[in-house]
């Protein structure tokens, strides 16, 4: 079946009432949520995603929700990176550099508009991408053996390293964690207790769900109640409208930006706060006369367009080889799972309704967002008034509500509560977080490949370095360790300001 066939059969399972249901609630709610400031993406779909187990939702239709979720939260962030200067993930950091002027300009809505339309133009652009790559790069992947993947996982980890912006260390430190956290409980393959301590509890292992609500819901709440962020928004209407000619100069831009945001995307562990940040810096060298950071449209779009490319390209790995592409997508790598269906190159063979529904059901979120957001976003703007007392215990108890729906068990809400106190803890020493998720989703599948190619061996390492792409992987893993210890040494023979 060539993609156009299979997309037309993934558009019939989309299209069903109950799954355009949910797609449309999904970027709804997803805007909704996005724009409560501190709440990205990542959080949203880990708080709706007990909600769509404990529902008994089919497997399609739940990954459509949170789907929809995503791209609809991640634009929702942009709410208050214009409005109220506050960033919602570190993606919309360069959001907030023309965004907030143009606002505070009185062209707010204007803002809110490009922004809107440089989602749908990356996001889009990127889905059709997708439709065409993902499956090469599963065939592909059939040809791995366990070496193979067993080099592919320490690549995705040496690459989180590399991305790791000056902290390789503390990013090493959090993979290291992730992987004892997927530890515990009993061994696969011998049977024996690992890091139970004598709990019948955790014999079953930590649950996937109060791993994620503990790692972000919780913590995110924790470090927002420090500050109690609510505010003041900046009018959205007042100033000149978005003109077509303004979209039209934008156009280059945004072209520029899904390149930069899908190829970012798709390499595991960047993210879109990488593609967001390269693709401004990019334009900035491109286009800049003087303006940009000052309110120039097109420093709105490039990052804007970059993130929405980025964030569907980071489903590419997911679905193609098992391999989530940013913290988002490890939370629904874990969907997956839950639902007893492997992402892989097996994927688009054995559940075709999942992944092509799911790809077809995303160029129908994107339309629905734009068309959503352009009239009724100023009524999303309202939700930024909502007092801090009021939102922050509320999403608590809807996190736990959700644990508890999936567990049955007040176990898990402690699991669920010390989990979010260490993931506090590990923000406050700057360690990062998504790679404890990233790590933990991977785990398995690296502990059941490095096996098997043991097995293949009779305890045999060679079997590793075996085969011409486990060659090729673990060299650029290698390359991916040593580059930001390049870059350290550079810098460090570098003169001083003052010896200049």
């Amino acid at each position: 079946m060539d993609a156009f066939s299979a997309l037309l059969a993934g558009f019939q399972v989309a299209l069903t009432p109950l799954n355009l249901t949910v797609a449309f609630a999904g970027v709804a709610l997803g805007t909704a949520i996005g724009a409560l400031p501190g709440i990205g993406p990542i959080n949203a779909v880990a708080l709706l995603l007990p909600l769509c187990f404990a529902l008994k939702l089919p497997p399609e239709t739940a990954l459509i929700l949170l789907a929809g979720l995503y791209y609809g939260s991640g634009y929702g962030g942009r709410i208050s990176s214009i409005l109220l200067n506050i960033p919602g993930d570190p993606g919309l950091v360069m959001t907030t550099l023309d965004g907030y002027p143009l606002a505070k300009a009185g062209r707010g809505a204007a803002a809110l508009a490009i922004s809107g339309i440089g989602s749908f133009v990356g996001g889009t652009s990127a889905v059709i991408l997708m439709t065409f790559l993902a499956v090469p790069l599963a065939r592909l992947a059939l040809s791995f053996g366990p070496a193979d993947y067993v080099a592919l996982m320490v690549l995705s980890f040496a690459l989180l390293g590399t991305m790791g912006e000056g902290k390789a260390v503390k990013t090493w430190i959090a993979v290291a964690l992730g992987l004892l956290l997927a530890m515990v409980g009993i061994d696969g393959g011998s049977g024996v207790e690992r890091f139970t301590f004598g709990s019948l509890e955790l014999l079953g292992g930590i649950d996937f769900t109060s791993l994620t609500i503990g790692l972000f819901a919780v913590a995110e709440i924790l470090v927002l109640a420090e500050g109690m962020l609510s505010g003041v928004i900046s009018r959205t209407g007042d100033g000149v409208r978005l003109t077509l000619k303004e979209v039209m100069f934008c156009v280059p831009a945004m072209l520029r930006a899904t390149g930069i945001g899908f190829f970012l995307g798709v390499l595991p562990g960047t993210g879109a706060s990488v593609a967001s940040a390269m693709a401004y810096t990019a334009e900035k060298r491109v286009s800049d006369k003087g303006s940009f950071g000052k309110g120039d449209m097109r420093g709105l779009a490039a990052p804007e367009t970059a993130d929405n490319a980025a964030q569907t390209g980071s489903m590419v790995p997911m679905l193609a080889l098992g391999i989530p592409g940013s913290g988002t997508t490890a939370v629904m790598l874990g969907a997956f799972l839950m639902y007893s269906i492997t992402p892989g190159p097996l994927l688009f063979t054995q559940r075709p309704e999942v992944a092509w529904g799911l790809i077809a059901s995303m160029y129908i979120g994107n339309l629905m967002l734009l068309v959503l957001n352009l009239p009724l976003v100023g009524l999303f703007a309202r939700l930024l008034l909502i007092p801090a007392w009021i939102l922050y215990p509320g999403i608590l108890a809807l996190s736990y509500a959700g644990v508890y729906a999936v567990s049955n068990s007040a176990f898990e809400l402690i699991i669920t509560t010390a989990i979010g106190i260490l993931a506090y803890a590990l923000r406050k020493v700057g360690i990062p977080l998504i790679p404890v998720l990233l790590a933990f989703v991977l785990a398995r599948l690296l502990e059941d490949n490095f096996r098997r190619a043991l097995s293949l061996s009779d305890g045999g390492y060679e079997i590793l370095f075996s085969t011409p792409t486990s060659i090729i992987l673990w060299a650029l893993a290698l390359l991916a360790i040593a580059w930001p210890l390049v870059g350290q040494l550079q810098r460090s023979r570098a003169p001083a300001p003052s010896e200049i």
